[in-house]
C-alpha cells in the first residue's frame, strides 16, 4: 500500500499528514518528502499527524526519530498527533512517548 504526506503551515506550525502504511518498502520517499518540508518551511513547531496510518514497522519508528532529530537540528520540536490504534501501541512498546509528546485529539468524526 502507497503511503503519502500532506502539509499545512499555520503561523510557525507545520503539520505532515501521513497516510497509508509506513514501511521499509516506502519509508526513504516518505523521509525525503517530510525532509524537503521541514527544510523549506523551517518551523518552530512539527506536529506528525499518524491518524491516517493503517500500519507502521520498524522502519516508521526510524522515521519518526529521524525526523525528531532534523526538527531539533532545525530549532523547532515535533510532536505526534492522534497516531492511529495500530501506530499507538507500537509507540507505546517503543516508548516513543518518553521522547516525543504525544496528543491525541478529538477522534475525527466526532460530534463533539
Amino acid at each position: 500500500m502507497e503511503c503519502s504526506v500532506t502539509h499545512t503551515l499555520t503561523g510557525s506550525e507545520l503539520t505532515l499528514a501521513v497516510s497509508g502504511e509506513i514501511d521499509h518498502h516506502n519509508a526513504r520517499q516518505l523521509r525525503r518528502k517530510i525532509d524537503e518540508s521541514l527544510y523549506y518551511y523551517r518551523p518552530k513547531s512539527v506536529a506528525l499527524d499518524l491518524s491516517d496510518v493503517a500500519f507502521m514497522d520498524s522502519s516508521g519508528l526510524g522515521l519518526i526519530l529521524g525526523r525528531f532529530t532534523l526538527a531539533r537540528e532545525l530549532g523547532g520540536v515535533l510532536k505526534i498527533v492522534d497516531p492511529s490504534e495500530n501506530v499507538s501501541k507500537i509507540l507505546d512498546l517503543a516508548g516513543t512517548g518518553r521522547l516525543i509528546k504525544i496528543e491525541k485529539t478529538a477522534l475525527k468524526g466526532s460530534t463533539k
